[in-house]
């Protein structure tokens, strides 16, 4: 086949499957509405030729279908306690069998929801018009040719909500995707598993498939993986249907097989690449030594993480060898995207339980000896797409910290003034959100509390 009409397919095969998860996950998790996902978030700026694409929506199934040019087809399944996945591989039979037993215990275990307090008066540390204002500033479209598209925002201050808001059709209950906020959620599920004893940072020899003597993989830790330094080839990019990226999410059933066939093109520990691909290797160790059934596997997250931090919402999904995403696809609300961010200001406690272990949150937010700008899946800066490219200087809190994801999903902690700030939206345009500004605007309106804020106990 001529290069030009591999490439063409190879798009249409992409925009087929983008289309189906974000459309499936998008009704059966978020339960957004089905025109909305349509025209707002399968539709607009770059995106706007998925409009194109023939779409079918099975809500007694709970599938979508995709196609184009009746040749091109690709199908989503939703699960409960699992989202959506895509049908690659297996079928939606497979698939349903794979998660049923999870899914009786999901459906059956009690659920403890837990909203976060909301401050009745704004402390005198906040000054109340300027964070009026940067609320505001948030939500206005100041620029047509890059629009902001917010749709919720919440501050966390000493533990209670300071400002909270939604773009119309959003609200506290709606779930939304992280991106690749969610390779933060994996930090803290691989710290759990590393204060169980199952893991520990110098590990190596992770994976069968890299065992054979003379293979120089068998050299990367724990640790080079979480600090994205390993060395292994892998092409991020999210606008080519041939970068690895796009091609591992959208076009595998097996994320990880695909991972683990990566090269190793530099010595781990010699420079900082970031990766999918490396946090779906993450995701695979977590399978192994979790051990047991799928269904335990599946099971973690809510055992360890979201039910003790009363995350009712939360949802990391699987591919189909029910691996999870964890790269890419986690759905929570806002305000149970900063719970995650108030256990790591709380040094990894919550209600007076450890739940990471002592100096986890430390090594995690140390940066790299060779990139200042990135720790142990967490950023220290905003990555340069949530920048403004014509600013000279930045105020950006030199304790802050942040997980960070795809069109402006953005979790920042900033211990100094004991807060926690979410965004989520879809900025769509590189540059069309300008985190560094915005996190500048808020330390203007919240000062700090001291030298350094203690940490605060969060009570239900």
């Amino acid at each position: 086949m001529p290069l030009g009409l591999t490439y063409l397919s190879r798009l249409l095969r992409l925009a087929v499957a983008y289309k189906a998860k974000l459309l499936c996950s998008g009704v059966f998790v978020s339960k957004r509405d089905i025109q909305s996902l349509l025209t707002e978030d399968l539709g607009v700026d770059d995106l706007a030729p998925l409009k194109l694409l023939k779409t079918a929506i099975d809500p007694e199934e709970q599938t979508v279908i995709v196609s184009c040019l009746g040749r091109f087809q690709q199908s989503a399944l939703y699960r409960p306690g699992l989202g959506g996945s895509l049908l690659i591989g297996a079928t939606s039979a497979q698939l349903r069998q794979q998660g049923q037993p999870f899914t009786t215990w999901f459906l059956n275990r009690p659920r403890r929801h837990t909203s976060l307090p909301v401050a009745a008066a704004l402390p005198p540390t906040v000054d109340s018009t300027k964070l009026a204002k940067t609320l505001e500033s948030a939500f206005t479209e100041s620029d047509p040719a890059k629009l902001k598209r917010t749709r919720a925002i919440v501050m966390v201050h000493q533990g209670q909500i300071i400002a909270e808001r939604y773009a119309p059709g959003f609200s506290s209950d709606t779930p939304m995707l992280g991106w690749s906020m969610t390779k933060s959620v994996i930090n803290a599920l691989i710290g759990i598993l590393v204060h169980q004893g199952k893991l520990s940072l110098a590990d190596r020899d992770l994976f069968p498939e890299w065992r054979q003597p003379e293979d120089r993989r068998r050299q990367i830790t724990l640790d080079h993986l979480l600090r994205m330094s390993s060395g292994l080839q892998f092409s991020e990019q999210y606008d080519s249907p041939l970068s690895d990226a796009t091609t591992m999410l959208f076009q595998r059933g097996d994320a990880a097989a695909y991972a683990l066939q990566s090269p190793l093109i530099a010595p781990p520990d010699h420079e900082v690449h970031y990766a999918s691909g490396t946090t779906i290797l993450l995701c695979r160790i977590m399978r192994q030594v979790i051990g047991g059934t799928l269904a335990d596997y599946f099971a973690f997250p809510y055992q360890t993480l979201f039910d003790r931090l009363g995350m009712a919402s939360a949802v990391l999904e699987p591919d189909a060898a029910g691996i999870f995403t964890g790269s890419s696809f986690m759905y929570a609300t806002a305000q149970d995207w900063a719970k995650i961010g108030m256990l790591y200001l709380q040094d990894g406690y919550w209600q007076g339980e450890q739940i990471l272990p002592s100096g986890w949150v430390k090594y995690s937010t140390t940066p790299n000896s060779n990139e200042p700008r990135y720790a142990a899946h967490f950023w220290l800066q905003p990555p340069f797409s949530f920048t403004s490219p014509h600013r000279s200087s930045s105020l950006w809190p030199q304790d802050a910290y942040l997980a960070s994801g795809y069109q402006g999903q953005l979790l920042t902690v900033i211990p100094s003034h004991n807060l926690v700030v979410v965004r989520l939206g879809l900025a769509q345009r590189l540059h069309s959100w300008d985190h560094e500004q915005f996190i500048e605007q808020v330390i203007q309106a919240v000062r700090p509390i001291g030298e350094k804020a203690a940490p605060t106990s969060f009570k239900h």
